[in-house]
């Protein structure tokens, strides 16, 4: 414990248990002064800020990208993480002033510095790559679905997709279905799957088959046994008739592929293929996906600063062991 204790130094006090500098008019003063130069010290200040800086950094840039801010006003969620990199750039400033004068630094100025910017720099990066992900997957198909229509009893061989283009959700009419004999896939690297959703049994034709279920990598594009291979969304859920809106933007192409599959392969028309995810409560699927941009929120909160933690003992650590 003591020898531990010998070992740590608080900036401006004198080494604790007694220990005292050399006089520097003894014979030992040469002595001593390398035996100082070999110790390394603790800078409260510096583990602290290398503690909460970078913490602080990854919330706010987190935060920015992940809610509300980044989809109604993205300008100003980019100007806030571009004042974040300014601040990145500050103590990337400080510590190459403190590289420049390693040689006069006396408390590990230029290491505490080196490791503030590195892991600023990462925070900020981590920021800006999880709170897009979270914003991607989560909260913005949440507030896009938000900001459309809800509605009800709605008879698909008898609504066209121009007449809903607003739809978010749609309770479709009872009895309503899915076709599996008119299911198609569509595969680029993953399997993009449609069926299209008909009126009762499917036996009522529709001039414009403009409702789809869609999935991805949920069926196989082959019929199994005389029947296709489709297991989309609730398929299985006897009390589902309902569908909620799909929203990735990035993936509508290739279903409008299958759907052009479905189109040749059946000799039907989809004037304006709408895209829904199969299922019997829309509107509480649609909270799932605010609930878990929140999880994934506060569990990245805490990771960071889990990480952080760790990365400012070991840094502690290595300041120590340091010859």
């Amino acid at each position: 414990m003591t020898q531990f204790a010998d070992n740590i130094y608080v900036a401006g006090q004198t080494p604790m248990y007694g220990s005292s500098e050399p006089d520097a008019d003894s014979g030992s003063g040469s002595k001593g002064r390398s035996r100082r130069g070999s110790r390394q010290r603790l800078n409260i200040v510096a583990i602290l800020a290398s503690l909460v800086v970078p913490w602080l950094l990854f919330c706010i840039t987190y935060w920015s990208m992940s809610f509300s801010l980044h989809f109604s006003f993205p300008l100003i969620c980019y100007a806030m993480d571009l004042m974040c990199l300014c601040v990145v750039i500050g103590t990337g400033l400080i510590a190459f002033d403190a590289v420049k004068k390693k040689k006069e630094a006396t408390y590990n100025e230029a290491t505490w510095a080196i490791f503030l910017f590195a892991t600023c720099f990462l925070a900020w990066l981590l920021g800006l790559v999880f709170g897009d992900m979270n914003f991607v997957n989560h909260m913005e198909p949440y507030y896009d679905l938000s900001n459309l229509q809800a509605h009800r009893d709605v008879d698909p061989s008898l609504r066209t997709g121009q007449q809903l283009m607003d739809a978010g959700s749609i309770i479709f009419s009872q009895g309503s279905t899915l076709n599996l004999t008119m299911s198609m896939s569509f595969k680029s690297w993953d399997t993009y799957c449609v069926a299209p959703i008909v009126s009762g049994n499917g036996s009522k034709s529709s001039p414009s088959y403009d409702f789809w279920a869609v999935g991805v990598n949920c069926c196989s594009g082959n019929a199994v046994g005389g029947k296709a291979d489709y297991h989309c969304g609730e398929i299985n859920n006897v009390h589902a008739h309902s569908g909620l809106r799909f929203m990735r933007n990035d993936q509508r192409a290739f279903f409008r592929l299958a759907v052009q599959k479905a189109e040749a392969s059946h000799n039907i028309k989809a004037d304006h293929p709408l895209f829904f995810i199969w299922m019997q409560d829309p509107h509480a699927e649609m909270l799932t996906y605010m609930d878990k941009g929140y999880e994934y929120f506060v569990d990245g909160i805490f990771a960071h600063f889990v990480f952080q933690l760790f990365s400012v003992l070991v840094c502690c650590m290595a300041v120590l062991a340091a010859k």
